[in-house]
């Protein structure tokens, strides 16, 4: 299935969810199940919803504002959430980003090194449960991500050595090596002593798959083959970004089954729900997908 990838922005100075200033003005609920549920939340519907379990912040490793985790920190413990931190080595200024060989070259030179041991302090710091996840989707080859689509063993060069400066800064975290999950995430797995658990992404654009795949897209027809090849590497498994718009049969489906298959899939730990809108269009003329679980549902 295609899946262009999308990460939300309050500001290049303020690079954290806005769920932490708002509250939610609409009622959320979770989908049923017991396998715990966790949201990136920038509009704040989850902020008063009980039984959410993790808490996403996406950063950009340049020009973030680090003294704003602070906010993060007393808004997870006021709610008992955990956190998991994709930290995202470009600018959210899309028009000052580095290209893919300034970035692979300027890590394997230890240009980074203090960028990545920086942040990673920052979050260290925090008295939360703490998973970091770095360069997510690097099988992605559709050229929105700047750290995607590169020769695998560069990819787990810089994902090593950007893991060893976290470690220093960061010792009490864990650490999230994220694919898609694509037929050639294995090429990219940086080794057993770099992964704590293994996260994936799900996404179902019923529209979308009807008009191209002929059909909609169940969640054990895209997760199913995603997690069997997830399995090779003995690792826990999380759905780190979870999202799913169609008709309201779609959306039935999909909420009966993301949390209710813990006996199917035993090493599926937690789901992520990616609570927001798409800046990056679908192919085919489909637009920009809202994951909002108060907007997913099509008439």
């Amino acid at each position: 299935m295609f899946r262009i990838k999308y990460i939300s922005s309050v500001g290049a100075g303020l690079a954290l969810s806005a769920s932490l200033f708002a509250s939610s003005a609409s009622a959320q609920s979770l989908p049923p199940g017991e396998i715990p549920f966790g949201v990136f939340d920038p509009g704040g519907e989850f902020s008063d919803v009980s039984g959410v379990a993790i808490e996403h912040l996406f950063l950009p490793w340049e020009d973030v504002f680090l003294p704003s985790l602070a906010e993060a920190e007393s808004y997870t413990r006021a709610r008992d959430r955990a956190l998991l931190v994709t930290i995202e080595p470009w600018t959210w200024s899309r028009d000052e980003r580095n290209s893919p060989s300034v970035l692979r070259n300027g890590i394997a030179s230890g240009a980074y090194d203090q960028t990545m041991g920086t942040v990673c302090g920052a979050l260290g710091a925090l008295e939360r449960p703490l998973t970091i996840r770095w360069a997510q989707e690097m099988d992605d080859e559709s050229g929105q991500f700047i750290w995607a689509g590169w020769n695998p063993q560069d990819y787990i060069d810089a994902y090593q050595r950007m893991i060893d400066v976290c470690r220093v800064a960061a010792p009490e975290a864990s650490f999230m090596w994220s694919p898609l999950g694509f037929e050639n995430m294995g090429d990219f797995y940086p080794g057993d002593d770099y992964v704590d658990v293994v996260g994936l992404s799900v996404f179902s654009l019923g529209p979308w798959e009807k008009q191209v795949l002929g059909q909609e897209q169940s969640f054990d027809e895209i997760f199913a083959p995603r997690y069997e090849r997830a399995m090779a590497f003995g690792k826990p498994i999380m759905v780190a970004e979870l999202g799913f718009v169609g008709d309201a049969d779609h959306i039935a489906a999909w909420d009966a089954d993301v949390r209710s298959k813990s006996q199917q899939y035993p090493e599926l730990q937690a789901v992520v729900y990616f609570n927001q809108q798409e800046v990056y269009p679908w192919p085919n003329d489909f637009g920009l997908p809202d994951w909002r679980r108060t907007e997913h549902q099509l008439n």
